[in-house]
């Protein structure tokens, strides 16, 4: 039978003492003789007594836990913002607990609602694909829960946010394609309730319309997720269209990587025949055959510094009256499946 933690009553009650003493005699309370301190440490000891970290965090109102929620946390994308938050937070004592909403808002709600019920000090969280109302975030801001939004924005809410300039690594993208001489370009879009999916469809319509190529409604296709099998049936899609596109600019990687996988099926040639540039350098990226061009984002820093802000937060007033959006700036990298440009 497995033996229950050893409680400081249990102490008290062998020393013939009260709970109050042990508790003193523990925390080194100079109120407290150095024989009944001695006596109750070295009983301590021998009853391998293990204090409730969290019990005695709640009464200093704090538990040094922030709460992290992300959409997935298998991606490289989510798992290398993750890294940065920890590495932020480890060295202060602060340690996290992740929630993964499966781009589910229901998910979302409840995690928030769990981690509020165990108090933590505050949250980070990246809104799932289906989070439309903000209630459960703009519930925390009433109750001065500190919160910090990443990556996907939540609009009309007044917090502090992190973000990628995801417009202008579109319009690099989208841009690029047409430098190289391609003039049907095609988007896989990300679901339009995302403000990144938004960002990115509108630099690539502002893209063609610079450089006066007109916006077939027909080359702009949704996916329904992120992974490489949501990237199969909108490039079958594209690739049976009477005029298929000589180029495709995808939502990220993952789906580039499935649109990729189509077009070999199909025998077209990647990229004298087609271009495709994805969005995120996952690291496997480079490793395809041809190596997928991509949009780099400093995912690992925007942990690093979405951590940074919401510490402050936590250690201060939480003065709402100073609210920070701060945006990293993202690279275009260039590899096999894009033409270089002509020198």
């Amino acid at each position: 039978m497995k033996k229950s933690r050893t409680t400081i009553t249990e102490i008290a009650n062998e020393l013939g003492v009260s709970p109050s003493t042990v508790s003193r005699a523990l925390n080194n309370n100079r109120a407290i003789s150095d024989k009944t301190r001695n006596a109750v440490v070295k009983l301590a000891q021998k009853l391998n007594y293990q204090p409730n970290l969290l019990a005695l965090n709640l009464l200093k109102k704090k538990t040094n836990t922030i709460g992290v929620i992300v959409p997935e946390i298998t991606s490289y994308f989510f798992s290398s913002i993750i890294n940065g938050i920890q590495d932020f937070v480890n060295p202060l004592g602060i340690n996290i607990i992740i929630g993964q909403s499966n781009e589910s808002y229901e998910e979302e709600k409840n995690i928030v609602q769990t981690f509020a019920s165990i108090r933590v000090d505050g949250f980070l969280i990246s809104p799932s694909s289906e989070t439309k109302k903000f209630d459960h975030l703009e519930t925390l801001v009433n109750n001065n829960i500190p919160l910090v939004i990443f990556d996907r924005d939540c609009e009309g809410i007044e917090i502090d946010k992190v973000f990628v300039d995801e417009y202008k690594g579109a319009f690099q993208a989208v841009e690029y394609l047409i430098q190289t001489g391609c003039k049907r370009i095609s988007h896989i879009a990300g679901p339009p309730s995302l403000s990144t999916a938004r960002h990115r469809l509108q630099a690539y319509k502002d893209a063609l319309k610079k450089h006066n190529l007109p916006i077939n409604k027909d080359y702009i296709v949704e996916s329904k997720g992120f992974k490489p099998k949501h990237g199969i049936k909108p490039t079958k899609r594209l690739l049976s269209l009477p005029n298929p596109p000589d180029a495709i600019f995808a939502i990220n990687d993952g789906v580039a990587i499935g649109a990729m996988h189509v077009i070999k099926e199909a025998g077209i040639i990647i990229p004298d025949e087609i271009s495709v540039i994805g969005f995120d350098d996952d690291p496997h990226s480079c490793y395809f055959k041809p190596s997928l061009s991509t949009v780099w984002q400093p995912t690992y820093d925007m942990g690093m510094l979405s951590a940074r802000i919401l510490m402050k937060r936590i250690n201060t007033n939480n003065d709402l009256s100073k609210i920070r959006v701060e945006l990293f700036f993202p690279e275009l990298i260039i590899r096999e499946s894009s033409f270089k440009i002509s020198e």
